[in-house]
């Protein structure tokens, strides 16, 4: 049975206010095609959850983050369970400017541990910050598969989505450059031969392998139609109605 495409938008710390956050996202629903073959998935600041709840119909929510953790003495942090009956369904986790804040593999481990059992699907990022002529990069990325899903019983990596994000190709990068379709297929084979040392060749591919790096409908064509990937997570064109709708269209338009 074939994979069904995903698009997930990750609108970071955006926007200002609960209104402004319900105005996108009741815009970016009216702008939405029929939806038949694609998961629809959207992650406000996790306090817009239960204000989007009422009105998503077309579009599933995520998280941004989730604290490992159930309930305790962690002042501050909000969980899977929490997340979960807030209106979330799936939760981003390792992101890379979350890594950049001094997250590493085994945290990340715990969350989407932690994610699982409170029912969400970790969407867990993974990519390099260059890449460099000796290829290092694909240990960078081969110990961030693994350190992300130490431990996960075999059954349940299916559950967890990978996000390859090459954060050289984010717009928030400094001096950034723009990923192709072939920089994502090669890392994709790549990592489906990862999660295949890690279980077996048939579940790496049922595992949904995504790319971020500033997705837009410029390239989103080209990137799930060459790219090796089952979808894409926007951050940018997340936050324009019209843009995400573009690439809801263009991922409806390619069929299974």
């Amino acid at each position: 049975m074939p994979k069904r495409r995903i698009l997930a938008g990750n609108w970071k710390m955006n926007p200002r206010t609960g209104k402004d956050a319900l105005s996108l996202f009741s815009k970016i629903s009216r702008s939405l095609p029929p939806i038949r073959k694609t998961d629809i998935v959207i992650c406000p600041p996790f306090l817009y959850l239960p204000a989007l709840k009422k009105y998503s119909r077309k579009v599933t929510l995520g998280a941004q983050d989730a604290f490992p953790g159930d309930v305790g003495p962690y002042t501050g942090e909000v969980s899977g369970g929490m997340l979960y009956e807030l209106g979330a369904r799936y939760v981003i986790l390792g992101h890379s400017e979350r890594r950049a804040l001094g997250e590493e593999d085994a945290l990340i481990n715990k969350k989407v541990k932690g994610a699982l059992a409170a029912g969400l699907t970790p969407i867990l990022c993974i990519g390099e910050n260059e890449r460099g002529v000796d290829h290092g990069y694909f240990n960078i990325v081969k110990a961030q598969i693994e350190g992300g899903l130490d431990g996960l019983a075999k059954n349940l990596i299916p559950k967890v989505i990978i996000a390859y994000e090459p954060v050289w190709a984010l717009s928030t990068t400094a001096i950034r450059r723009d990923a192709n379709p072939t920089d994502s297929r090669e890392m994709t084979i790549f990592i489906r031969k990862v999660l295949s040392d890690i279980t077996t060749p048939d579940t790496a591919g049922s595992v949904r392998i995504i790319y971020g790096g500033s997705a837009n409908t410029k390239d989103a064509r080209e990137f799930l139609e060459h790219g090796g990937v089952d979808g894409l997570l926007a951050g940018k064109a997340s936050l324009d109605p019209a843009e995400f709708a573009g690439m809801v269209k263009i991922c409806e338009a390619l069929g299974s």
